[in-house]
C-alpha cells in the first residue's frame, strides 16, 4: 500500500528518546555496540542541532532495565524525562502522553531499545492516535535481524516511516545551503569517512 510522501519537518517534529538503558543496551545485537552507542548519540546531536523538543523515558530503571545511559542525561539536562514505575509501553504512562502531546509537534521521531517493545509499542499507540511516527532504525536496537525484521514489518505496515538518523538530518535540514558548516560538523562528529569531505571542502574554501 503507497502513500503520500510524509516530509520531515524541523517545525512540526519531535524526538522521543525510549529506554536507552544501561541494562538493556547489552541485549543489543543487531548492530555492533559501538555503532549503536554513536547513532544514538547522533541522533541526540541532530536533535539538539535542529532545536527539536525532545522527551527522555526509561522503564523499570531500578531493576536489571538499568539507569538512562548518562550521556543522553547530560545532553537534555531540561528535558522532560520521565522514569516509568513499570509501564513497558511508554504510551500507557500518563505523564508521557502528556509531555508528547504538550510539544504540540505532530511528527514524532522515535529511537529506543528494544525495538520490538520499547520503540514498536508507542509507535502503534501514537499512530493510533494520528500522529505521524517516523522510526529511527539505526538507533534502536534487538537481540537479533529476525526480531528486528519483524518489528520494522509491523510498524510499517501500521504507517511508520523507517529512517537512519542521517536520512532523518538530512530531510529536517533541506537545503546545503542553510548552514554547510554546522550539519557537515554534526555529520563529520559521527560518521569517520564524512570528516574528509570536510577537511576537503574547508581546504577548497580557505584556497578560493
Amino acid at each position: 500500500m503507497s502513500t503520500s510522501y510524509k516530509r520531515l519537518d524541523k517545525d512540526q517534529a519531535a524526538v522521543l528518546l525510549v529506554d536507552h538503558q544501561t541494562g538493556l543496551l547489552s541485549l543489543v545485537r543487531d548492530i555492533q555496540p559501538d555503532m549503536f552507542k554513536n547513532n544514538v548519540l547522533a541522533l541526540a546531536a541532530l536533535a539538539q542541532y535542529f532545536k527539536l523538543p525532545t522527551i527522555l523515558t526509561t522503564s523499570f530503571e531500578d531493576g536489571p532495565n538499568g539507569p538512562l545511559v548518562p550521556e543522553l542525561k547530560d545532553a537534555f539536562p531540561e528535558a522532560p524525562y520521565i522514569a516509568r514505575p513499570g509501564q513497558i509501553n511508554a504510551w500507557d504512562n500518563e505523564d508521557f502522553v502528556k509531555a508528547v502531546k504538550a510539544t504540540g509537534r505532530k511528527q514524532l521521531i522515535i529511537a529506543g531499545v528494544v525495538t520490538e517493545v520499547c520503540v514498536a509499542f508507542p509507535t502503534l499507540s501514537a499512530l493510533a492516535e494520528d500522529f505521524e511516527v517516523f522510526v529511527v532504525t539505526d538507533a534502536s536496537g534487538t537481540f537479533n535481524k529476525i526480531t528486528r525484521d519483524a518489528a520494522w514489518e509491523r510498524m510499517s505496515q501500521a504507517g511508520a516511516q523507517l529512517m537512519s538518523w542521517f536520512g532523518v538530518a538530512c530531510e529536517l535540514h533541506r537545503d546545503w545551503r542553510n548552514d554547510v558548516e554546522g550539519l557537515g560538523t554534526l555529520f563529520a562528529n559521527h560518521i569517520p569517512d564524512y570528516r574528509n569531505l570536510m577537511n576537503s571542502y574547508s581546504s577548497l574554501t580557505k584556497a578560493a
